[in-house]
């Protein structure tokens, strides 16, 4: 059962959402941050939109990603995002294993969140976006 699992905190792994610039105009995509000095395995990602917009009650499809191993501090791309989710809550919900310790959070992105006044540079990925840690 659920209850009997020990869930450790969640330390040194960050979820950002950055833009890249193109020709065509910007591309945004999901990335993971793994600073641990130690790697991450079996990470599992879902991801999922859902609120309100123009007055009517919305949700995204539920993605699920799998990346087997991320190495100790190293980023790895999830999916893209498209802009028009913002105005949506975008929440990603991270299982991984260290070691035979499960660990598990949930990231969540309310909207206005990608405000441009909150976007910052992302100094692991070289790209300006939003860090939720």
């Amino acid at each position: 059962m659920k209850k009997d699992i020990d869930f450790s905190p969640v330390t040194g792994v960050k979820l950002a959402i950055a833009k890249t610039e193109t020709e065509s105009g910007e591309d945004w995509a999901v990335y993971i941050i793994n600073l641990n000095l130690i790697e991450l395995k079996n990470v599992m990602i879902t991801s999922k939109g859902y609120g309100e917009l123009e007055g009517e009650q919305r949700k995204t499809s539920t993605l699920r990603h799998l990346i087997e191993e991320l190495g100790a501090q190293s980023v790895a791309k999830i999916e893209p995002i498209d802009p028009a989710v913002f105005e949506l809550t975008n929440e990603f919900w991270v299982s991984y294993y260290i070691l035979d310790q499960i660990f598990d959070k949930k990231f969540i992105f309310t909207p206005g969140s990608f405000h441009p006044s909150l976007q910052r540079m992302i100094p692991e990925l070289g790209l300006e976006g939003v860090l939720h840690s």
